[in-house]
């Protein structure tokens, strides 16, 4: 039997090298590149991957479709599949992958099941296939055969009970942890600056906090290139933990350090043209001078 044909949406550093890997173990992959950019016509081109010319056809021809993208876009990308669904009375899986809250997932499966389709609510953590171990790709919902079928072609799936939300949930709590530690590395470190005491706090975490002070220098300089898109993702674990009944303001928070760093000039870098020379030091002193400037308007 001929392997179903998968689709991802978007390709781009998850999506593509995702696509990339399930293409070298037989599967066709599709995905839609109108009016995405060079940089991102070029990731699919380099994984493989086949550009259907419109989401109609992309959706016409699918087995299951991949969501992977910012999650501010997730469900408006679920609309627009799913109206093409009903245009078409094609009725491709979906599954949702993206860093949203149980609550969000709920939406876009509300969405996907309107138009007829089975729904998949996934979690994705870890590097992008072929930058380390392969990612694990948690999945839940009332049948997660499809995607359990993808299991050791490039990515890892680990199915969840708790029906949907609970995928999504996981990825919530594990981001709340690792992306929100960045940011409070960084608050840490503008508070220091701003108050003159860069030098000194540093040479205390070198004494007593080694372990937190090489993660500064290895992450804290490489946040703005992704900051923008991970805007979204700390609101929606905000979303989740007040859905909880676990305070959310840190989160909040966090965003707020997000949106900082998307207004400086380091923003503008992708992960393929990150300045590796830039320390530690050269970026705090960027970004506290960005709060000075947000306060003197």
């Amino acid at each position: 039997m001929p392997l179903p044909i998968l689709a991802v949406l978007m390709p781009g550093d998850m999506g593509h090298a995702v696509g990339r890997v399930l293409r070298e173990h037989g599967h066709r992959v599709l995905t839609c590149l109108a009016g995405r950019s060079a940089r991102t016509r070029g990731l699919a081109e380099a994984a493989g991957l086949d550009d259907a010319p419109d989401l109609n056809a992309l959706v016409g021809e699918a087995h299951m479709i991949l969501s992977i993208l910012p999650p501010a876009r997730a469900l408006a990308q679920a609309r627009d599949v799913a109206k093409a669904m009903e245009e078409l009375g094609s009725q491709p899986i979906y599954v949702d992958c993206n860093a949203i809250s149980p609550a969000l997932t709920a939406q876009v499966g509300e969405v996907i099941a309107g138009a007829g389709a089975a729904y998949i609510d996934a979690g994705i953590i870890g590097l992008a296939p072929g930058k380390g171990p392969a990612p694990r790709f948690y999945v839940s919902g009332p049948d997660t055969a499809p995607m359990e079928a993808l299991d050791g072609k490039g990515i890892e799936v680990l199915a969840l009970a708790g029906g949907i939300g609970a995928a999504s949930g996981l990825k919530m709590c594990y981001a709340g942890l690792t992306k929100g530690k960045w940011t409070l590395y960084t608050s840490v470190l503008v508070a220091a600056e701003r108050l003159g005491l860069s030098e000194a706090l540093e040479a205390e975490f070198a004494f007593s906090q080694k372990g937190d002070l090489a993660a500064m220098h290895q992450r804290v300089p490489r946040l703005p290139a992704d900051s923008e898109r991970w805007i979204a993702e700390m609101e929606e674990i905000a979303a989740t933990f007040a859905g909880a009944g676990v305070p959310s303001g840190f989160h909040e928070g966090a965003a707020e350090i997000f949106r900082l760093l998307a207004r400086t000039p380091f923003a503008g870098e992708t992960r393929e043209t990150i300045d590796a020379s830039r320390t530690l030091e050269e970026s705090i002193k960027v970004y506290a001078a960005h709060i000075a400037a947000k306060r003197s308007r």
